[in-house]
């Protein structure tokens, strides 16, 4: 049977961290993500022919461009030497906490090893996109993880990487809010604190192994109490206009929990059910205008596929 000449690849956007697992817990959303289509092309490596939807801030470098690198590593990691190249549709905006960078470099590490003959396992996907995270924003593979397998994943080491699929309760819903604003990766990992004090390890460490007791039980009430953060959200929320209002807000409308996504500037909410999740997104939404931004909300539900054919 024949290679097909191109193959169209779609990956998610993700929330990372849940509160108290920075770096280490990562869930898949059904909506927004990248597309990247790759094509068999004359000469060694990978090019990008084109990028939209990006506003013509990335750049088309496959070694500056998350899509790139992690297109160059699969060749690398299969072993196969041969030209390929990419066209990305950015369908998120970049810098917003959802893990723009990942969903680019996930679906391309897909695309290309679905192209040339699937060599590789999805899970052995994760190591390509975890050096195009680094070369972008940081080593770290909560996004990359879950956008590649989808649903919500602990990343219980990088070296070795050694990842774990947690359960997700049933009818668990995710929203997410963004408001028009941008905020780095690299800005919002600046602003973490050096050292952290021993009282703040001891309650993350205590608030994270309560999730994932959470996951195992459907204890919802206790999913919820168990995403407080003692070390990143703190840091971050006066990078975000209006974070703690936002998180309030969605509290009061009856999520179970509310907290940062990822690097920010999105916040993310886990609530019961899709009618609550409608309620806690417009209760977001105006915490934001009241601040003076204007934000775009998405209800998802908390287990999703991760990268796929498009």
């Amino acid at each position: 049977m024949s290679r097909p000449a191109e193959i169209t690849a779609f990956a998610p956007a993700t929330v990372a961290n849940l509160g108290p697992g920075l770096d280490v817990l990562g869930l898949a959303l059904a909506a927004p993500g990248d597309r990247v289509t790759a094509r068999y092309a004359e000469g060694p490596g990978v090019t990008i022919a084109k990028v939209t939807g990006d506003g013509g801030a990335l750049p088309l470098d496959p070694a500056t461009n998350t899509a790139g690198i992690a297109a160059t590593a699969t060749l690398a990691r299969a072993g196969i030497a041969t030209g390929v190249s990419l066209t990305l549709i950015k369908g998120m905006p970049i810098g917003s906490g959802l893990g723009s960078s990942a969903a680019s470099a996930a679906a391309a590490a897909y695309a290309v090893n679905l192209l040339i003959g699937s060599p590789l396992r999805k899970v052995e996907l994760v190591g390509p996109c975890l050096e195009a995270e680094a070369a972008v924003s940081g080593r770290h593979a909560d996004n990359v993880a879950a956008a590649l397998l989808g649903g919500l994943i602990l990343v219980r080491s990088i070296d070795p990487l050694d990842l774990v699929r947690l359960p997700v309760p049933d009818g668990l819903v995710v929203v997410v809010v963004t408001p028009k604003m941008e905020l780095s990766t690299r800005a919002a990992r600046a602003a973490l604190p050096k050292d952290v004090p021993l009282g703040s390890l001891v309650r993350n460490t205590a608030q994270i192994a309560a999730f994932v007791s959470a996951c195992y039980s459907g204890d919802l009430a206790l999913l919820g109490r168990s995403m407080t953060d003692a070390v990143a959200t703190p840091a971050r929320t006066p990078l975000i206009p209006g974070c703690a209002e936002v998180i309030e807000a969605a509290l009061d409308a009856g999520a179970l929990g509310s907290s940062i996504s990822g690097a920010g500037p999105s916040i993310f909410a886990l609530c019961r059910s899709e009618r609550s999740a409608a309620e806690v997104a417009a209760g977001m939404v105006a915490a934001f205008a009241a601040n003076g931004l204007s934000a775009d909300a998405v209800v998802s539900p908390a287990d999703c596929p991760g990268a796929r054919r498009a």
